[in-house]
């Protein structure tokens, strides 16, 4: 019989520590040393995480080589070869460790990963490249101004500057790079206010990506709640969530980006707006992420309570009676990739529900990750792990012919798109509801 120190599981749901980045112990390296040794000994002895990403395949291929074959054989300074592995998607925590809190382990491997990502990068060891690919903002309003924008576009596919670029900034030259479009969603709806018309106010969070990659993603939002009589506004001034850089480990831009943020997100929230946003990422951020960064802080968990994944709110309005479900077309079959950062906020399948509203319509759910992360399938160093963590999800779409394809995630559906290589387009749930609606 298992002892109360080895026993996995419990009765009792996962619970999430705050983070705690303001204690001096934080970013204390010997003591984080010994807590990566504690927890990877742990993850050894279990090893359920070993198909999620590439950070538990490493993890045991340095053990299995070390001399002991024990966590106590590793090299100290072969840690982070695991850590840069790791890209938060939280599924391990979320899905499939038997040990986190309150199991007396308390293992929290995000979180752990999370602090050594942070320490390295305060001690400067962070490439420049990083930090550059995470400025998603500023990346952003450069490549879509009027004289950049068709440059930075011919630049992404030109073979010889992408072979530049793999060899300086080790971007990897077979990495397909997100296209900038002009006018961005924010310039096309700047004038988007609500207003007061409807009991239903929505605050459109448009994210970097909807609003300088994909806008008809962000205009498709836009169509279908107000099809469905919702007041739509987008915010005065807009930042990046946060999440690239809260990956990175640079937590003094993530709390930076949140000053910056939260301010107007909260007066939105106390005056009794639903706050949206296409991208789970950023819905993480806010729901997950910054509550368990700053705790204490009511602006922060006013927020996250008032922020929803957009099929999160269309299937509340659904139980409300207040969906319109008069659809004008079919859409058929639909493979849909279930992307990690919406997994995670356990807010159960709402897309597949709300699309199977549709009549004539069947959606089969992929839940393995895609492997991209936003920056971790397009390094050098890791294209190839990104492209093997999607195969499976390839594998399926190919051998279901569904009518369409796609994920809540239009990073993780292009990534998708990308390694299916046959001339067929992801495409947004939200774009195929807009479909269903005739809207499109």
């Amino acid at each position: 019989m298992a002892s109360e120190s080895s026993r996995e599981g419990g009765l009792e749901a996962p619970t999430r520590h705050p983070l705690n980045q303001n204690d001096p112990k934080f970013w204390d390296e010997e003591d984080l040393n010994k807590e990566l040794e504690r927890v990877y000994d742990i993850c050894h002895g279990c090893r359920r995480c070993v198909s999620l990403c590439n950070a538990f395949p490493t993890l045991f291929d340095l053990v299995d080589e070390s001399d002991t074959m024990e966590v106590d054989g590793v090299d100290v300074a072969d840690y982070s070869k695991v850590v840069d592995q790791c890209y938060l998607c939280d599924l391990c925590y979320l899905t499939k460790c038997p040990y986190v809190p309150p199991h007396e382990w308390n293992l929290d491997f995000p979180h752990v990963m999370l602090r050594a990502k942070a320490i390295k990068f305060k001690k400067g060891d962070t490439k420049f490249r990083d930090n550059l690919i995470t400025s998603t903002d500023l990346i952003g309003r450069v490549a879509t101004t009027p004289l950049l924008s068709s440059a930075v576009n011919a630049a992404n596919s030109n073979d010889t500057l992408r072979g530049l670029l793999d060899k300086t900034l080790k971007i990897h030259k077979d990495a397909k790079l997100p296209q900038y479009v002009r006018p961005t969603l924010r310039q096309n709806f700047s004038s988007k206010k609500a207003d007061g018309s409807s009991d239903n106010k929505v605050l459109l969070f448009t994210t970097c990506y909807c609003n300088y990659n994909e806008p008809d993603i962000g205009a498709s939002v836009i169509q279908v709640l107000e099809h469905n009589g919702v007041d739509v506004s987008l915010m005065e001034l807009e930042h990046c969530c946060g999440m690239p850089k809260l990956e990175l480990g640079d937590l003094q831009t993530v709390e930076r980006l949140m000053e910056k943020n939260i301010p107007e997100l909260y007066e939105k929230a106390k005056a009794g707006y639903s706050i949206v946003a296409a991208v789970p990422s950023c819905v993480l951020m806010f729901k997950q992420e910054l509550p368990l960064m700053f705790p204490d802080d009511e602006r922060v968990s006013a927020v996250a309570k008032a922020f929803n994944d957009p099929f999160e709110y269309l299937f509340k309005l659904h139980k409300a009676g207040k969906l319109n479900t008069d659809f004008k077309n079919e859409l058929g079959d639909i493979s849909y990739h279930v992307a990690c950062h919406q997994r995670v906020q356990n807010i159960g399948p709402k897309t597949k529900q709300v699309l199977e509203l549709v009549p004539g319509t069947t959606v089969s759910n992929i839940e393995r990750c895609s492997g991209h992360d936003g920056t971790y399938g397009v390094k050098k160093e890791t294209l190839k792990f990104a492209n093997k963590i999607a195969a499976p999800i390839v594998r399926q779409i190919k051998e279901k012919e569904p009518d369409h394809f796609g994920s809540d995630c239009p990073i993780a559906g292009r990534h998708i798109e990308n390694n299916l290589d046959n001339g067929k387009q992801h495409e947004h749930p939200i774009e195929l509801l807009c479909k269903a609606y005739g809207l499109d």
